[in-house]
């Protein structure tokens, strides 16, 4: 993988940026036919979600919980202890997040969803309001089943996805001026920074901007909290492109972000590098006990909080590996790598790339499907059918809505090709380029679909389609 601007990296002799690992263990995958593939498609009704992992070939759905460990997190792993009530895994675990974020209370949970639950069940209520520069998908139902309103700030650029501005995560300082002004006192409970910013393409926020908006939030008495489950990708974005951090390491700039904030939700299986498991992390002494009070009652006892000791063990040692800059620089370009490819073959992609996933505009690609008929799954369908590559929806069916049986559109219909870390080499991404030419000659053809069947929250989860002859 060549990078586009050499003087990014550090070798003064060679352009190639080479997977900073070597594989111990493989697991197979298998090949299906095109027949196969329609019966899974059909079967699934045409949702990712529903097709079984033994007829994917590639799966680049998400790269949540799908890392790949390292033999120090297995060995790691060995050491877990499961005692019901103060592990030692416990403690090492806390003492790995609390060096990186500085929070005082760290409470463990099995995903990071599980951690939104407990914040939002805590400090939420009806009439409230959450502001973020994007909210994702189960962090806006979480805030939603609280009887709060979940309210995007992204700056403009952030909706653009042909806009070349190297923080398009950075939320819009203006907006939330003018919230926090006219909000009632506690109406506004906390506000939030997702970071990189997942629904606008992977894209990071500025330390500046991080920095304006903890200082805005304070201003008026309002807790600072981050999405923190791509923190690793954001800070190294940060050492690349925000003047003042090339010489910095990256996993200080982390520790900075961490520390303009008050609290935190992480999902570890992003850049945990683990394959479960999450934390709740915060200063409030109150909520944190409001907090671990819940999570008694759903999840555990707050020294495993729903996890195995062995898996508190390899999330220790996964926040140190994520932060090891030979890996960023390697992760980073991998993405880069593969966006530059599609946008050569004529895709429409969220420009820059971002740290974990390369997004394609479905609809400017696909401008005869009709918004309402689901562009983005179409192509996923059509990537899938034809190359058994699963990739994951990121519009209509994730944030959308359908009120009163009438479909409102959301902002982007965008195909998200999460790369899952440490588990796939270049051969399988250059298959990846070769499906999406070839789908790319067919992309005419491609029809919209219809929905049969959805549930009334996070319906892209188990929603179903039929195609629209």
């Amino acid at each position: 993988m060549t990078p586009s601007d050499p003087s990014r990296y550090t070798s003064p002799m060679f352009k190639t940026i080479i997977e900073p690992f070597k594989i111990k263990v493989v697991e197979p995958i298998r090949m299906t036919t095109r027949e196969e593939r329609q019966a899974a498609l059909k079967q699934a009704h045409y949702n990712m979600f529903n097709i079984r992992a033994k007829d994917i070939l590639i799966d680049l759905l998400t790269d949540s919980g799908t890392s790949a460990m390292s033999s120090e997190q297995w060995a790691a792993m060995m050491r877990g202890d499961n005692a019901y009530a103060g592990s030692n895994s416990f403690y090492r675990f806390e003492a790995a997040v609390k060096d990186l974020t500085g929070f005082a209370h760290i409470i463990p949970t099995h995903q990071g969803r599980a951690a939104e639950r407990i914040l939002f069940s805590t400090v939420c209520g009806k009439g409230q309001i959450v502001p973020n520069n994007t909210h994702f998908d189960t962090t806006r139902a979480n805030i939603e089943a609280a009887g709060a309103e979940a309210v995007d700030f992204v700056i403009a650029e952030g909706k653009q996805p042909q806009s070349r501005h190297p923080f398009k995560g950075n939320i819009d300082l203006n907006k939330l001026e003018a919230l926090l002004k006219e909000a009632k006192p506690g109406q506004v409970p906390l506000c939030m920074l997702t970071v990189t910013n997942n629904s606008g393409g992977g894209q990071p926020v500025s330390m500046e901007n991080l920095r304006q908006t903890s200082v805005l939030c304070h201003r008026y008495g309002v807790p600072l909290f981050l999405d923190a489950c791509r923190f690793a990708e954001n800070a190294y974005f940060i050492k690349l492109r925000e003047p003042g951090y090339q010489s910095k390491p990256a996993a200080a700039i982390a520790r900075e972000m961490y520390r303009l904030s008050d609290g935190c939700t992480m999902s570890a299986k992003k850049d945990g590098l683990v394959n479960i498991g999450g934390f709740l992390g915060m200063n409030n002494e109150d909520w944190a006990q409001e907090c671990r009070n819940l999570l008694v009652l759903t999840e555990g006892f707050p020294t495993y909080g729903g996890l195995a000791g062995r898996d508190l063990d390899a999330i220790a040692q996964g926040l140190q590996e994520v932060l090891d800059e030979d890996y960023l620089k390697y992760r980073l370009r991998s993405v880069e790598y593969l966006a530059e490819r599609l946008a050569k073959i004529g895709y429409p992609i969220v420009q820059p790339p971002g740290g974990h996933a390369v997004y394609i505009d479905a609809r400017a690609l696909l401008p005869h499907i009709p918004t309402t008929q689901f562009p983005a799954q179409s192509l996923c369908s059509s990537i899938y059918e034809h190359g058994g590559i699963r990739t994951g929806e990121i519009g209509n069916a994730m944030f959308g809505r359908n009120v009163g049986g009438r479909e409102i559109p959301s902002d982007m219909d965008l195909v998200r090709m999460a790369i899952p870390r440490r588990a796939y080499t270049q051969s399988h991404i250059d298959y990846v380029v070769e499906l999406a030419e070839h789908v790319f000659k067919l992309r005419e053809t491609l029809r919209g679909l219809r929905v049969i069947r959805q549930a009334p929250v996070l319906r892209h989860f188990t929603i179903e389609f039929e195609p629209i002859q």
